[in-house]
C-alpha cells in the first residue's frame, strides 16, 4: 500500500454511489453512543439474569477487553494490509484500511462505519458464542470497550500531541508506521504485540521528523 503521495488534504473517493459512500463516513461519538447502550445492558443481563457477581463480571471484563488488544494486532497486520494480485482484494484492502494511509488526515474514516461495524460485531458475538455460552455477555462487552478505546486512540494519535510524556512511544510507533514502514507498528492502542512478534520499531534509533508528523495529524 505505498502511495507516490500522503495527501494532507480531502478523502478518497470509495464507490461511485452517494448513498454507499456516505455510509463509509462516521463520527467517534456516533459508534460510542450506539456500543455503549449494548456493552451496559449485556453486563446487566449477566448480573440479574444469569446471576454472576460482580467481582466476576469485572474478571472476564477485563479479558475481553485484553484479548481485543490481540486481536486488533492480527487484524492490523494480516487484514488491514493484505497483499495480494488480485485487483478485487487490493479494491477491498484500499477501501478496509488503504484510504486510511493515502489520506490519514480523513477523520471521518478513523472508527468503521455504524452498518458494517454492527454486521461485524454481531458475527463476532455469534463465534464468541459458540465458543464462551453465557460467558459471552461479559467477554463481548470488554471485547467492544476495547474496539472503542482503539479507535478513540487512533483518532487521538492522529489528532493531537501525546498529553502524558509516557505515552509518546506510542504515538511515534503509530506516525512511524505511516510514513517509514508499514510492515512494521501494528499496535495501536498499546505496543505489547509488536514487542511479543518483533514488529516493534527501535525508537532509539528513529529520529524524530517533526515535519512528517505534522502531515499526518489534523
Amino acid at each position: 500500500m505505498k502511495f507516490d503521495k500522503i495527501h494532507n488534504k480531502g478523502q478518497a473517493r470509495l464507490f461511485e454511489s452517494e448513498y454507499l459512500e456516505m455510509l463509509t463516513k462516521t463520527h467517534p461519538l456516533v459508534i460510542w453512543g450506539m456500543y455503549i447502550p449494548i456493552i451496559g445492558y449485556m453486563l446487566y443481563h449477566a448480573n440479574t439474569h444469569l446471576g454472576f457477581s460482580v467481582l466476576f463480571i469485572a474478571g472476564i471484563f477485563l479479558v475481553g477487553g485484553f484479548s481485543w488488544t490481540l486481536f486488533e494486532y492480527v487484524a492490523h497486520r494480516f487484514v488491514f494490509h493484505l497483499v495480494s494480485e488480485n485487483p478485487r482484494m487490493q479494491k477491498f484492502a484500499y477501501i478496509l484500511h488503504g484510504n486510511h494511509h493515502h489520506f490519514p488526515r480523513d477523520r471521518q474514516r478513523l472508527f468503521m462505519p455504524p452498518i458494517p461495524s454492527l454486521i461485524l460485531a454481531s458475527a463476532i458475538f455469534g463465534l464468541q458464542y459458540l465458543m464462551l455460552r453465557e460467558y459471552t455477555y461479559i467477554f463481548f462487552p470488554g471485547f467492544m470497550l476495547g474496539y472503542l478505546m482503539y479507535g478513540t486512540m487512533h483518532y487521538a494519535i492522529h489528532a493531537w500531541n501525546p498529553p502524558f510524556k509516557w505515552m509518546k512511544p506510542l504515538w511515534r510507533n503509530h506516525h512511524l508506521h505511516h510514513y517509514k514502514n508499514e510492515h512494521n507498528g501494528f499496535g495501536v492502542s498499546t505496543t505489547i504485540w509488536d514487542h511479543v512478534f518483533g514488529t516493534m520499531f527501535d525508537l532509539k534509533k528513529e529520529k524524530e521528523d517533526k515535519e512528517k508528523v505534522k502531515e499526518l495529524m489534523f
